[in-house]
């Protein structure tokens, strides 16, 4: 732990040493890049904002991952129990995720309004088809000699599924959660851009508006944490839960 930390504050340092030099070698002005320092005395002195904020962005990243995780669950555990939903469910899996996230945010800002609503569906969208593909590539990989032992037992389907394939595909399962995580409060942020009166996307694009670099810089600071402690405490989790 304390390594990790250690290593973590050592990287931190390069990229600030090294942010600093381009700033100085090419005389950067505020509004392009600011400096390191600058970025931190914005933070502070709106600290109280920007926690306001990241508070409304990390519900609509909980909710969204709360439910996109949850739809990939029911939807791959449906395509693994039920064969012929597969030639009406896979085609619209997949339609999903060959629409952009930016050209259909617009359209789901305008059907659901400004609110949190259209975001958090946003996040769905976004998280869904990993949780989805990762599941159902898990189920696919159970080995055959425990689904032929059970089929010899007489097992029933859902027996099978929650004693056998859920089992099985839960690394699966983690490393689809993983991914959902990272990519989460980017699909809430995309919400915001896209149309908001609130959290870290509209705080940033109205500080690119005027100009404010070192606020954007400040807020993209907060999301990066945000993301990162989402993350660490995701994957702390998977490994006590699924210690193999």
């Amino acid at each position: 732990m304390n390594k990790a930390i250690l290593r973590a504050a050592a990287s931190l340092i390069l990229i600030a040493l090294f942010w600093q030099a381009i700033v100085s070698i090419f005389h950067l002005p505020n509004y392009i890049l600011p400096t390191p320092k600058e970025v931190i005395l914005t933070l502070i002195h709106f600290f109280s904002m920007i926690m306001r904020q990241s508070l409304i962005t990390l519900f609509e990243t909980l909710a969204g991952l709360f439910l996109g995780v949850l739809c990939g669950i029911l939807s791959a555990v449906a395509l693994m129990m039920i064969r012929p939903l597969r030639l009406f469910l896979l085609p619209l899996i997949l339609l999903s995720q060959a629409i952009p996230t930016f050209a259909i945010a617009p359209l789901l800002v305008l059907w659901l309004g400004f609110g949190i609503g259209s975001k958090i569906v946003i996040v769905i969208m976004m998280t869904f088809f990993p949780m989805t593909s990762a599941l159902f590539d898990g189920f696919n990989k159970v080995p055959v000699r425990y689904l032929e032992m059970a089929k010899h037992m007489r097992g029933k389907k859902f027996h099978i599924m929650r004693y056998i394939y859920l089992p099985c595909a839960l690394p699966f399962l983690a490393s689809g959660l993983r991914v959902s995580v990272v990519i989460a409060p980017l699909g809430a942020i995309i919400g915001e851009w896209v149309g908001a009166s609130q959290g870290l996307g509209y705080l940033m694009l109205n500080a690119n508006a005027r100009l404010e670099t070192s606020l954007v810089f400040a807020a993209l600071t907060i999301l990066i944490l945000m993301t990162l402690a989402l993350y660490y405490v995701v994957d702390r989790c998977l490994k006590r839960w699924i210690t193999w």
